[in-house]
């Protein structure tokens, strides 16, 4: 996949996000430093806006003809980078193999399986042992470890310190900032699939990290973001190795992030650390379950 598309398609998508409650759009230099993309790829974002009936562009002026729907997107998968699709491919080989203590993964058939070389599949498995749920083996084998309650309080501890901070942030984020739009699309996207949970539910847990990743964000410190790699990857896919009341405990966790949203647009301290707070515990103990 080459990097330009996927750069093209992922803010694409984010600039849908601009679409949802807006009449016109902003000038070409204030989308691309909205969308951190250059002007070439904003008018190619511009002309595809147009091609698909969603704006009118006449020079400056860029009416908004209608609001985005679903199909307008790019698959989530076409817009990820090379590592996001790297973890991707490690979480899926992970949960097909039951996640036992002791299973095997083979750096060599990742490459194969994904398509790309292994010294880019070997660098994220390094990423990912720093953490001990991972160890290297000779013969580019790696074993997965065991993961004890203990691990699994002492990442929630840093968890809930960095998403307090983060969450704090959100409400200070200026107006006009993208993420109140990307906050407003994800909200919505809770109440489709809380309206229609029976045969949704398994969408959650992409939404969940989408959703988390965006406050974290807001926190503007890249060691928060980079942290928060790993914990998605723990809370993202580990509780889903124990697929027990998986549907109660995903609606559940959709109405949580929906008062958390809530809470986040008032932009009030005491309600943002409160929601929060509430949501990361159930969080934990959701994760503690998963292990017991």
């Amino acid at each position: 996949m080459a990097k330009q598309n996927t750069v093209f398609k992922d803010a694409f998508n984010r600039c849908l996000g601009l679409l949802e409650n807006s009449d016109s759009l902003a000038s070409e230099p204030e989308l691309g430093n909205q969308l951190g993309v250059s002007r070439t790829t904003i008018r190619a974002i511009l002309t595809r806006l147009e091609e698909i009936g969603l704006i009118e562009w006449s020079k400056r002026r860029k009416a908004v003809l209608r609001k985005p729907s679903a199909e307008d997107y790019f698959p989530t998968e076409e817009t990820d980078s090379l590592s996001e699709i790297i973890e991707r491919s490690f979480m899926r080989r992970i949960l097909a193999g039951g996640a036992e203590p002791g299973m095997q993964i083979n750096e060599l058939e990742l490459a194969r399986e994904i398509g790309t070389g292994t010294t880019s599949v070997r660098e994220f498995l390094i990423r990912f042992s720093r953490f001990g749920l991972i160890e290297k083996r000779p013969n580019s084998h790696w074993v997965l470890k065991g993961f004890t309650p203990e691990f699994a309080l002492e990442l929630t501890e840093v968890r809930e310190m960095f998403e307090l901070r983060s969450a704090a942030a959100f409400a200070h984020l200026p107006d006009d900032h993208p993420a109140w739009n990307e906050l407003d699309a994800i909200a919505a996207l809770h109440r489709e699939i809380l309206a229609d949970v029976d045969n949704r539910y398994r969408e959650f847990s992409e939404l969940d990290e989408k959703f988390h990743l965006l406050v974290h964000q807001a926190s503007r410190n890249r060691f928060i973001v980079d942290f928060y790699d790993i914990i998605a990857i723990v809370f993202h896919y580990h509780y889903q190795w124990n697929k027990t009341n998986a549907r109660q405990r995903n609606a559940r966790a959709m109405e949580e992030h929906l008062v958390y949203i809530e809470a986040l647009q008032s932009r009030d301290p005491a309600k943002i650390e409160g929601a929060c707070r509430q949501h990361l515990k159930s969080a934990r103990e959701t994760l503690l379950q998963s292990i017991n």
